[in-house]
């Protein structure tokens, strides 16, 4: 007998892509490559760090050298094409905003240990007193909410566009 539910977990769990592979680049025909701005190196279906890719044999072994190419990072920097911004406002991020900032670089700077392509894009300073960062990928954005609300309390409001692919965070305390 069939169930009378309404909804059932595929529901949910099944993910169509509108947009049809357009947001992602074409898979690299050789590997390794690496970019010729930050120096990360895309090895075995992933973007690493020089230090963590070891060798740059390519798979082939024809010892031909790596493709230099913009890692996506790069790509959004260099576009202006953010994937998340994160939002501090309240009087108690004016009065303490170079601490805020310095918080924010370093848990960037250990994001980008895991993740090379996890990058903070630029700093804006808003008309109400607000500052806010732009993130090159939405996990960062979150990331960044809550190591400041870990480390300063505060209200944090996490914000994701459809199917998760831009991220506002707000992270108020007065």
């Amino acid at each position: 007998m069939r169930s009378q539910k309404r909804y059932t977990n595929t529901t949910f769990t099944h993910r169509t892509d509108h947009e049809a592979g357009r947001h992602r680049p074409p898979r690299a025909p050789s590997e390794p490559r690496v970019c010729g701005t930050c120096g990360a190196v895309y090895r075995r279906r992933r973007w690493v760090t020089a230090e963590d890719a070891g060798p740059l044999v390519p798979h082939d072994g024809a010892g031909a050298p790596p493709a230099v190419v913009a890692c996506p990072a790069c790509r959004k920097i260099a576009a202006k094409s953010p994937s998340g911004y994160v939002y501090f406002g309240g009087t108690f991020a004016q009065a303490h905003r170079d601490e805020i900032v310095r918080l924010v670089q370093a848990e960037a700077r250990r994001a980008a240990e895991d993740n090379p392509t996890a990058r903070l894009i630029a700093w804006e300073r808003m008309d109400d007193g607000r500052f806010a960062v732009s993130t090159t990928t939405e996990h960062l954005a979150e990331r960044l909410g809550q190591a400041v609300a870990k480390a300063y309390d505060g209200d944090v409001r996490y914000d994701f566009s459809h199917e998760n692919k831009f991220a506002r965070v707000h992270w108020h305390r007065d």
